[in-house]
């Protein structure tokens, strides 16, 4: 099977490297700009897939490949469409996962080939459960990729009713507190949570005139050693 690959990511990384390893596949190119997307035309492969690629794929290109387009997106279909799930599973209380699915001229609304939930606890950060999406994506490719070689794939039409979806802006929003709202505790510690993700500097505040970056830190009681009430580490 001739594959062109979309992408790259630290994920899409490890995926086009496995694919690489194969017998019987052949990946032809790797592309990660738009400016490049003509080569899809140009070679003709078999299949497209696609882990990372951060730029809309043409209906044109599309429609090349005889085993069409396949999409690895780190979130559980379709719930969190688009930009950043792993940050809107935590804010919004959405199931979070990874989909291997095909790709149509929307986003993120092509029919499902296999998902996969990870489960979320409150003591995730954006950066932890992402790093859980990952793996769960690379586990879920690998499960789904016989099918996809064998042509046999049994496909899930994608439910409408149940998705959303955010852009890029309504990220760069979140990432801007307001010093005037109100917020319950944890509706605020779930915003602050979901935009730690260090090294990157997400969660800000303005106050006095000065900007404030905000990360949190959560651990769960069986998870934090004994203490006194003095705050010492107790010796017994």
């Amino acid at each position: 099977m001739d594959i062109v690959f979309l992408g790259i990511n630290d994920i899409g990384w490890e995926i086009y490297n496995w694919l690489c390893d194969r017998s019987g596949v052949t990946v032809r190119a790797l592309v990660t700009r738009p400016d490049q997307i003509s080569l899809v035309e140009r070679l003709d492969p078999d299949i497209v897939v696609a882990v990372g690629y951060a730029h809309i794929v043409p209906e044109e290109i599309l429609a090349v490949p005889s085993e069409g387009c396949v999409n690895v997106h780190p979130g559980y279909l379709p719930h969190a469409r688009g930009y950043n799930p792993n940050v809107w599973s935590i804010v919004e209380d959405l199931p979070a996962g990874a989909t291997v699915h095909y790709m149509d001229p929307g986003v993120d609304t092509g029919d499902i080939i296999a998902r996969m939930t990870v489960e979320p606890t409150f003591a995730d950060t954006g950066k932890s459960l992402y790093e859980r999406i990952e793996r769960a994506c690379f586990e879920l490719f690998r499960e789904a990729w016989s099918d996809i070689e064998d042509r046999n794939v049994n496909v899930t039409e994608q439910d409408d009713s149940e998705s959303t979806y955010h852009y890029q802006s309504d990220f760069e929003n979140l990432c801007r507190l307001d010093p005037d709202r109100q917020y319950t505790p944890k509706e605020l510690l779930d915003i602050l949570r979901a935009l730690t993700f260090p090294p990157f500097n997400n969660a800000r505040l303005d106050v006095d005139g000065e900007t404030y970056y905000i990360e949190v830190d959560i651990t769960k009681e069986d998870e934090v050693e004994d203490t006194d009430q003095s705050g010492l580490i107790s010796s017994y």
